[in-house]
């Protein structure tokens, strides 16, 4: 059977490509796969162990089997198109990647119904300057996105929203991609309700955490030393694929 592998991040520079097609055994699996990227491209071997795994836009383990024509994508947990949808008519939610400038105004409105008397905003920005842990100046951030599963994600996340809040009316999850300068808005998390003590604060901060764990979004961060990937922590399980976590 023939696979797509697409490759992102610091995997993306080990390999020196973003994609490479591969024939397997009819009943290879993803550990299988591992296996054989492994062979044949030797500078990606130290990254497999903690390398993400996902299978036509969703996550995949070592055990799962491959199917003939599967995209299967690989990347470096996450650092935690372009037209709105909607999950249910009546409640406007907004998931998005876009390289555009984010209208924070724009998204607000498009989340507010006649009956909202409160939105929850949260807006990620890139830092001039790291004061935390070691100093340092950051010149510009470039984004990237596996932008298909990343909005499959981000539907995943506002539904888990919906699940754990049912008073919230509408959902923006929205960021933005490419070269991003410090001050400039990068991600936008917004809820909004009939009033401010239904759990919009709770469920503005549950999306953003969210977000940062299983949307498949890096950062490069480029400042006066030199530039670097920047990586999370966060290995998703068998319970983050979606449905399943809800």
């Amino acid at each position: 059977m023939k696979i797509s592998v697409l490759f992102f991040a610091t995997l993306k520079d080990r390999t020196q490509t973003n994609r490479a097609e591969l024939t397997l055994a009819d009943s290879a699996t993803v550990a299988d796969l591992k296996t054989e990227l492994g062979d044949r491209f030797p500078a990606l071997t130290p990254a497999l162990p903690t390398a993400l795994v996902s299978r036509n836009h969703e996550f995949a383990f070592p055990e799962d089997k491959l199917a003939d024509g599967d995209e299967v994508a690989l990347f470096p947990p996450v650092s935690g198109g372009e037209a709105a949808r909607q999950t249910a008519p009546q409640l406007p939610t907004i998931f998005r990647v876009t390289n555009d400038t984010l209208d924070l105004d724009a998204l607000v409105a498009s989340i507010t119904l006649p009956s909202t008397g409160a939105a929850c905003v949260f807006t990620g920005m890139v830092r001039g300057m790291t004061k935390r842990g070691q100093a340092h100046e950051t010149t510009f951030l470039e984004y990237e996105a596996y932008v298909p599963m990343a909005e499959a994600k981000m539907k995943q996340v506002a539904d888990e929203i919906r699940a754990q809040w049912p008073s919230v009316e509408g959902i923006a999850i929205v960021q933005r991609i490419g070269r991003l300068d410090p001050g400039t808005p990068t991600v936008l998390i917004a809820c909004s309700a009939a009033h401010r003590d239904t759990g919009v604060f709770e469920a503005a901060r549950y999306g953003i955490d969210r977000l940062k764990e299983i949307v498949p979004i890096w950062k490069k961060e480029v400042g006066p030393d030199g530039m670097e990937w920047v990586e999370g922590e966060y290995v998703p399980t068998e319970e983050d694929r979606k449905g399943l976590s809800l």
